[in-house]
C-alpha cells in the first residue's frame, strides 16, 4: 500500500513545484537549486484514498522545498485514472508560499484563502482575499487567475468573474483590483 503514496508522491511534488512556480506571475522562478531539493510536506493528518483518487492533508500543512514554502489548513489533491494529478486545492487563513527567485534577494509571495491548480487547464487561481508580491508588483483582488501557458494574468474585485459595470461602479474602493508597480531600485554601475 505504501508504493501508490509514493507514487502520488512524486507527481504532488511535481505539481507542487509546478503551482509554486507559476505563481511567480512572470519570468522570475524559485531558485534554480530547488527542483533539486526533496519536498517535505508536514501536516496534522495525512489521508490517502487510492479508490477516489484522492490525497487530504489536514492541520497545519507545510509543503517545502529549497527556498519555496507553502502553507494552509487544508490540502486536497485529486488524482485523474492514471494517477497524474487533475487539481490541487489549498485552503488557509490564509494559505501562503513565498519563494526565492534566482534573480532577486527578495522573496515572491502570495496568499489567499483558497489556491487551486488545475493542471489540464494550464491555470492557477487564486480566491478570496488574494494578494500577490514581487520585488516590483504587487496585485490584490478576490480572484487572481494565471495562465501558465500564456504567462497571463487576469484579476477580478468579483470572485465570480462576472460583476455587471453598474454593480463595479458601486463597488467600494478595497473591493477593486489593486495592482502596484514599484521603481526599479538603483544597481551599482546602473544609471538612473
Amino acid at each position: 500500500m505504501y508504493v501508490p503514496l509514493l507514487n502520488h508522491a512524486d507527481k504532488l511534488a511535481y505539481y507542487l513545484l509546478v503551482l509554486i512556480s507559476v505563481c511567480g506571475w512572470g519570468p522570475a522562478c524559485a531558485l534554480s537549486t530547488d527542483k533539486e531539493q526533496p519536498i517535505e510536506v508536514e501536516a496534522d493528518a495525512g489521508e490517502l484514498d487510492d479508490i477516489n483518487n484522492i490525497t487530504i492533508y489536514t492541520g497545519d500543512v507545510v509543503v517545502t522545498r529549497g527556498s519555496i514554502r507553502m502553507t494552509g489548513d487544508k490540502m486536497t489533491v485529486h488524482y485523474d485514472e492514471n494517477d497524474d494529478i487533475e487539481t490541487l486545492i489549498m485552503d488557509g487563513r490564509p494559505a501562503t508560499y513565498r519563494q526565492l527567485p534566482d534573480s532577486s534577494q527578495v522573496y515572491d509571495e502570495a496568499e489567499a484563502l483558497r489556491m487551486e491548480y488545475y493542471e489540464l487547464r494550464n491555470l492557477v487561481i487564486l480566491l478570496r482575499e488574494a494578494k500577490v508580491s514581487q520585488e516590483r508588483y504587487d496585485f490584490s483582488g478576490e480572484r487572481i487567475e494565471y495562465d501558465t501557458v500564456l504567462s497571463q494574468v487576469k484579476a477580478w474585485s468579483d470572485i465570480n468573474k462576472n460583476q455587471k459595470s453598474d454593480q463595479a461602479s458601486e463597488a467600494k474602493q478595497q473591493d477593486r483590483v489593486k495592482i502596484i508597480i514599484k521603481p526599479k531600485l538603483n544597481q551599482p554601475g546602473n544609471p538612473k
